[in-house]
């Protein structure tokens, strides 16, 4: 067929996806029915993906950024599921059996949990009915009656770091627990996120930059690199601040990223949010820029929200933001709250937790 089929992990979705001519649409589904339904396990086959996810597991040691928020959720979240990386730890993957696979599916690979989404050339009513075909019989009903639950995640402000001074570069970044995929909040955090932005030191426009942390880092040589990211779950979420930087500079970034987030709770004006705005707008159709992404869009909301929300409706309730509602929202979320950080690489001048607690407020006059 010279099609792509492939799967990917996050930490709360699990996705079989393929990418083919449109006029073979019957032969994909029918290839992926197979593959959550009919998945042999037999010994070969796992010892040979055994040693991919080890290779994995070395590979993303070699990558900082994941690293770096991989120990975030680990100290963010600690004691609870969300605290686990996605490839979790090699002792895992090395004990793992066919029998815990297999226990695996049977207790998640059910009806209720699962979404067939397609996009580009493909008619609804014929997706439909290779549905109803190839994927009828995957079984409503759990074992015992036992629907497994997600255990509540909490939240605990706290620090890990990983120095190694051997390293070039730190990596650090800061978070406070933020909103639920599906909590009012959201759409005020993400134009608070848009106003923070994103800096790299391949970027052009210098010091005319329009984040004003970003302008910072330009002038004041900050920092190499920085993103403000919000990674949301089904009852929690991650809002942060992301960066990599001298090792000389990590006092000096980590206080004007600080401050960027008393800004957002105290100052924001109704420039700076409109300019948010129109990030956010820009950045949300350019992650739809193809049938992959668009098909990935449509699976995760109706996981998260039970329908797809368009693009119009994202745009109406990012019009309907105003200066007041981001001040709200960012001073219920940052203000005064414990963050958690993490650290990797030579962070011997990353400051005290306390002296870092005690910059999420302001004393003023």
């Amino acid at each position: 067929m010279g099609g792509h089929l492939s799967a990917y992990t996050s930490r709360e979705h699990t996705a079989y996806y393929m990418k083919t001519l449109a006029k073979d649409l019957p032969v994909a589904v029918e290839l992926l029915a197979d593959v959550v339904q009919s998945c042999s396990l037999n010994e070969a086959d796992i010892e040979q993906q055994r040693a991919t996810v080890l290779r994995e597991l070395e590979e993303v040691e070699g990558n900082l950024q994941e690293v770096c928020l991989d120990l975030l959720h680990a100290t963010a979240f600690q004691g609870t599921p969300l605290g686990h990386s996605v490839l979790g730890p090699s002792a895992n993957a090395r004990n793992l059996t066919r029998q815990d696979l297999v226990d695996y599916i049977n207790s998640h690979y059910k009806a209720p949990r699962m979404v067939l989404a397609a996009a580009g050339g493909v008619s609804h009513e014929e997706l439909v009915g290779l549905a109803n075909s190839h994927l009828g019989g995957v079984s409503f009903e759990y074992e015992g009656d036992a629907a497994p639950v997600l255990s509540p995640c909490r939240f605990t402000g706290s620090e890990i770091t990983m120095r190694d001074d051997a390293l070039p570069l730190a990596h650090v970044a800061i978070a406070v627990e933020g909103a639920s995929a599906t909590s009012p909040d959201i759409v005020p955090l993400m134009v608070a996120n848009s106003i923070i932005g994103s800096y790299d030191l391949t970027y052009g426009g210098g010091k005319n930059l329009s984040s004003r942390l970003a302008r910072l880092s330009v002038e004041e040589k900050l920092c190499h690199s920085f993103q403000a990211f919000h990674s949301s779950y089904s009852d929690t979420g991650l809002l942060g601040i992301y960066f990599v930087t001298d090792k000389h500079c990590i006092e000096d970034m980590m206080h004007w990223s600080q401050n960027a987030w008393m800004n957002l709770c105290t100052t924001v004006t109704e420039s700076d949010v409109a300019r948010g705005k129109m990030s956010l707008k820009a950045s949300l159709v350019g992650q739809l820029n193809g049938t992959t992404p668009i098909c990935d869009d449509i699976g995760r909301h109706i996981l998260n929200y039970g329908r797809r929300i368009p693009l119009a409706e994202w745009d109406a309730r990012i019009d309907a933001v105003t200066p007041k509602m981001v001040r709200d929202v960012c001073t219920k979320y940052i203000y005064d709250k414990c963050p958690a950080v993490a650290a990797v690489g030579p962070v011997e001048q990353l400051p005290d937790y306390n002296r870092l607690r005690s910059a999420m407020y302001w004393l003023r006059f």
